[in-house]
């Protein structure tokens, strides 16, 4: 027996009609909810880098008194690179056995997503060592010499000697140092 609404729709054609339409809602709604599920999960935050997870090969020489240290996320995950290096001066021995350098942080800051094999740099530049063989400082102070360098990266150190095999030489007790970045950019 049908029962027939105001409307003269029976309730069981309209029932019908309400089922389909949110089958059909629930359906497309499923869809939509997987692609935003699969768009979150790209963008949602990674965990910081730690130092286990990247690795400086060198200290490529960018001219006479700079250099560009670039780490390598070496993985198992992607991570996010911010801030600034620390920056010591080192024999060849251990990297604890450094001296400190005061660094003067260049331009802004800002997250630097590194996929898995992904790199980012930072340019350090150092007062110079004028003229030959023993140099003097233009201030007039002794020169600093050392085979290695140490970058504070991610709550650690890397040691790192220039790529063209020579020592650092500067002028001072401060470098000059941009904040992380995407290699290249």
């Amino acid at each position: 027996m049908k029962c027939t609404s105001r409307s003269g729709v029976t309730k069981a054609s309209s029932m019908s009609l309400v089922a389909g339409a949110l089958a059909g809602g629930l359906l497309a709604g499923t869809g939509s909810g997987a692609a935003a599920d699969g768009a979150a999960l790209r963008r949602a935050p990674v965990a910081p880098c730690t130092n286990a997870q990247l690795v400086a090969n060198s200290a490529q020489r960018m001219g006479s008194s700079e250099v560009r240290v670039t780490v390598i996320n070496q993985g198992p995950e992607p991570c996010a690179l911010d801030g600034f290096p620390t920056v010591a001066l080192a024999g060849q021995g251990s990297p604890d056995r450094n001296k400190p350098l005061g660094v003067v942080r260049q331009g802004s800051v800002g997250p630097v997503q590194l996929a898995v094999g992904g790199r980012a740099s930072t340019q350090l530049s150092f007062t110079p060592v004028l003229g030959e063989a023993g140099g003097y400082c233009a201030s007039g102070a002794d020169p600093f010499v050392a085979p290695s360098i140490v970058v504070g990266v991610a709550g650690g150190r890397q040691q790192l000697a220039p790529d063209d095999g020579g020592d650092f030489a500067l002028c001072g007790s401060s470098v000059r140092a941009t904040a992380f970045r995407a290699a290249g950019s």
